[in-house]
């Protein structure tokens, strides 16, 4: 079947797919994982046939600090202070009242920062009071490599690890 829209080929190359390659490392951190994929550059292997792959991979969430009132409204206010001094000085290019456009972007930037943080620390009624970050890590990283270099790439590899 054809695509009325458009080259099909082109929507194939979009999918994700599999990584190929045999297996020439395996890291237990992503630096490392780099570190080999750099030695074989600077070795002038053709790096175009390595591919790093996370396995094992894991959604980790770090918890920042405790979420009270007092840090959501400061946090509410910096934020749309920045944003309305960013307004403001726009409004001040485009009109006469310079300063006065200023103080009206900081005054309507802070009670906009405000509001915007507040309605929804207060939708959560106290089931998530604290700030994290997300990431997605890999148990462990392998370098792939096309079959007809692989055996290149593996002794390479194991001079590194000397």
């Amino acid at each position: 079947m054809t695509n009325p829209l458009g080259n099909s080929n082109r929507n194939r190359q979009a999918l994700p797919t599999p990584p190929s390659g045999w297996p020439v490392g395996s890291y237990p951190t992503y630096a490392e994982a780099q570190r080999a994929v750099d030695y074989l550059a600077d070795n002038h292997f053709p790096v175009e046939n390595v591919t790093i792959v996370g396995v094992d991979l894991m959604q980790v969430e770090r918890v920042l600090y405790r979420l009270t009132w007092g840090k959501v409204i400061g946090g509410g206010m910096v934020s749309g202070a920045w944003l309305g001094l960013f307004f403001g000085l726009l409004l001040s290019i485009f009109s006469s009242g310079g300063a006065l456009a200023l103080l009206v972007g900081l005054v309507g930037g802070v009670i906009f920062g405000v509001i915007s943080t507040s309605i929804p620390y207060a939708a959560t009624r106290g089931q998530r009071d604290f700030a994290s970050t997300m990431q997605l890590v890999a148990g462990r990283y392998d370098v792939l490599c096309e079959p007809k270099a692989a055996e290149q790439a593996r002794d390479m590899l194991a001079r590194l690890a000397i």
